[in-house]
């Protein structure tokens, strides 16, 4: 799995992807996602175990988690409801806010 952490006004924002998902567009219906190398990958971006996903997901404000391991971790740590999961095509979409 690729993880990016980086700071903004707003607080921590995290992304994660399977790595086999960076660059890859997956549609639902009429929504679309779209999972660039600007947002998910970049000279930030590091290879994670899922005890390193979990971790930079504890310390996220705000989180976008794109592929089937990568949001099977994310709710396996209870850091992410099943419920609220969104699929597209053969992968899954999580969002994660901490308030």
């Amino acid at each position: 799995m690729l993880l990016r952490e980086r700071e903004t006004s707003e607080g921590t924002l995290v992304s994660v992807c399977d790595a086999d998902c960076l660059g890859e567009t997956y549609e639902e219906g009429p929504v679309t996602l779209t999972v660039t190398e600007e947002f998910y990958g970049g000279d930030e971006a590091v290879e994670a175990t899922a005890e390193e996903v979990v971790a930079g997901l504890r310390r996220a404000q705000v989180a976008n988690i794109v592929g089937t391991q990568a949001v099977a971790v994310a709710v396996e740590a209870g850091l992410v409801d099943e419920e609220t999961v969104l699929e597209f095509e053969e992968t899954r979409h999580a969002q994660l806010l901490w308030l």
